[in-house]
């Protein structure tokens, strides 16, 4: 097999690039440390799987490494080591057999390798090969360099002695090739699998692309974008902070080859299930950034957004649906720690309050959804119902609708800069308070600057400006949008402005003039809301995302099952979404189409049109019995 070329790795010098000798064959990196630490650094390889995908660990004294290469030697076999003396790098050798008095598989050492543990760890060269073969240019095999390599500000998950920041490798990749990209690297978990970070690399806590920590610079090509995966040389990193008195490593580049593939074969049980590659979709353009989402919850997050397309009272919404806008407002939540939601439509301005029971169940479903996951939440309301609000608040959280209290802000217009300040600490836009507003069933200001109910009646004096927050989220990187409606005439839907205005009535008039980047349609916006919800729960039961959302880093299982169970429980559910209707009710909130003051929603009754409607969500999201998560 291929240990018949083993004997000619000797003369070929350090294996900076040797995927293109010896493509098809994974490499490894090297970490050699004294037995006392062994246990730790297994610990902390198992603790962070994407850096440290652990090959073998060799008995203390082992040269040699039968699982993954016949006659191999680690005191000769790596072209260039690393010399480590308590924690300092002291000098790179050509071989370590200096440090041990045997030089082949004698039962005797009596140098410090006798009391020493080798690691082998997977190596991304091992699926440079794999890109080119989907067509994807590898950029530093092109520039003839090595591979660029950084520090990161993101820290492993600590294990003992051993605590340091992640190391990840830079390719670049043409925009029209991430899917590719990702899936080819995906495919290789021995590799460091898919990326853990897809965009702009101050995300990560570096600051110039042009000096990388190990390797080489790689320049960038009109077009590309640069993809960061996890990198072995970690394990360096872990040396130099954890000081051993005595260590070595591979130095970076020049890599010990194995003989396994660098691909499982097709019948191989390591073969990822195809509905859980992930796929890549871009989350914000200021700042550059990729997520990554299984095939699978892609689809169910999909179907969810086909099910609130239903339109039993007729309005008329599907004319502005668009694709994947559901799924483009959960992947930018996810990410986000600090969400703003505000929902508010006095569309019955004759009545006190004036407000329609479309709306606060939805930003409630969000909210409590959010909070579940770990986020900061705040709810964005208009002055005239602070009061009432905080009451409804306070109630949810009494029934249990709401996990727990959320404060309550107002936005007023007191300047040019009011918003800016209002978004941002101190008025600086490098400093935002929020990194995502959620409008749901919120009056939204047309084109003429006034906000106008369905019936075409201007509603202007009961509304306060938030409009002009998500004017001014557009020009502050780190900000993201979303606005959920039924009608075109609420906030964010300026999105599709032009489909209101041509296909709804008294579009003209009435469409909202104010985009949000995600604009989420729907039958009734509290569909849009519970949605939402329901796949931001699908997300975060997805390995795929929850492994790129924490960098490759975490031991498995990435959910225990105390948060998944948090999760399930706050999702919508009929029993809650009822319970807060008849909240509404109480407080004098009225349905939306009707005026009535009942257990409806936008003329439609909560039995069963509504509660049909949660039903359906909660079973996609959680399969035929809530007993199973979703397998993504």
């Amino acid at each position: 097999m291929f240990s018949a070329l083993r004997s000619s790795r000797l003369s070929l010098g350090c294996f900076r690039r040797s995927w293109s000798t010896f493509k098809g064959y994974q490499q490894a990196n090297v970490v050699v440390l004294p037995n006392h630490l062994a246990d730790d650094f297994e610990g902390f390889c198992h603790s962070n799987p994407a850096p440290l995908p652990l090959l073998y660990r060799s008995q203390p004294g082992e040269t040699s490494c039968d699982p993954l290469a016949k006659n191999a030697d680690i005191r000769t076999d790596i072209s260039e080591y690393c010399v480590y003396e308590d924690g300092r790098l002291g000098k790179a050798v050509s071989s370590l057999q200096s440090y041990s008095s045997q030089h082949r598989t004698g039962s005797e050492q009596h140098g410090p390798l006798a009391d020493m543990v080798t690691f082998y760890l997977g190596c991304s060269f091992g699926f440079e090969g794999k890109l080119q073969e989907a067509g994807i240019p590898v950029r530093n095999v092109e520039q003839g360099r090595n591979v660029s390599m950084y520090r990161t500000a993101v820290g492993c998950v600590p294990r003992g002695v051993f605590c340091c920041p992640l190391v990840v490798t830079m390719r670049p990749v043409p925009v029209g090739l991430l899917g590719p990209a990702v899936e080819a690297t995906h495919l290789n978990p021995l590799a460091h699998g898919a990326p853990v970070h897809v965009g702009d690399p101050a995300l990560l806590g570096i600051k110039d692309l042009s000096k990388p920590d190990y390797g080489d610079s790689v320049e960038l090509q009109p077009g590309d974008v640069p993809v960061f995966w996890a990198c072995g040389v970690t394990a360096i990193e872990a040396i130099l902070s954890s000081k051993p008195s005595l260590a070595f490593s591979h130095s970076p580049g020049c890599m010990f080859l194995t003989d396994i593939p660098d691909s499982p074969p097709p019948s191989s049980s390591m073969s990822p299930d195809p509905e859980l590659t992930p796929l890549c979709f871009q989350v914000t353009q200021n700042p550059l950034l990729y997520s990554l989402v299984s095939r699978a919850a892609v689809g169910k997050i999909r179907q969810l957004e086909r099910i609130i397309g239903d339109d039993p009272g007729q309005r008329g919404i599907r004319a502005l649906f668009v694709q994947d806008e559901l799924l483009h407002a959960c992947l930018a939540l996810s990410h986000s720690s600090s969400v703003a939601i505000t929902t508010g439509f006095p569309t019955h301005y004759m009545h006190s309050p004036p407000d329609e029971t479309d709306g606060p169940p939805g930003a409630i479903a969000i909210a409590t959804m959010l909070l579940s996951l770990g986020k900061q939440v705040t709810l964005l309301t208009d002055s005239r119902a602070v009061d009432m609000n905080r009451a409804l608040v306070d109630e949810a959280v009494r029934k249990g609708v709401l996990k727990a209290a959320i404060p309550l802000v107002t936005f007023e217009d007191r300047g040019p800069d009011s918003a800016l300040h209002f978004l941002c600490h101190h008025g600086d836009p490098s400093k935002p308070r929020f990194d995502h507003l959620v409008a749901i069933e919120r009056s939204g200001r047309a084109q003429d600057g006034n906000y106008y109910n369905m019936r075409g009646v201007n509603i202007k004096h009961l509304v306060d400006p938030i409009d002009d927050l998500f004017v001014a989220a557009q020009t502050i990187p780190g900000i993201t949008t979303t606005g959920i409606g039924d009608g075109g005439n609420e906030l964010g839907m300026g999105k599709v402005k032009e489909k209101v205005k041509s296909l709804m009535p008294k579009g003209d008039l009435i469409a909202c003039d104010v985009a949000a980047d995600a604009a989420v349609t729907a039958g009734v916006s509290n569909w849009g809301g519970y949605a939402l919800a329901c796949g931001l729960y699908l997300l975060h039961t997805c390995l795929s995302h929850q492994r790129y959302l924490r960098k490759g880093l975490g031991p498995e299982p990435l959910v225990s099952n105390q948060q998944l169970q948090d999760w399930r429980s706050n999702l919508p559910s009929v029993q809650k979404e009822e319970l807060f209707l008849a909240t509404l009710l109480r407080f004098g909130i009225r349905s939306g189409k009707t005026g009535n003051l009942a257990m409806e929603v936008d003329g439609l009754t909560f039995h069963p049109t509504h509660s049909d409607m949660i039903s359906r969500l909660l079973e996609v999201t959680l399969g035929s019995t809530e007993q199973n998560p979703p397998d993504c």
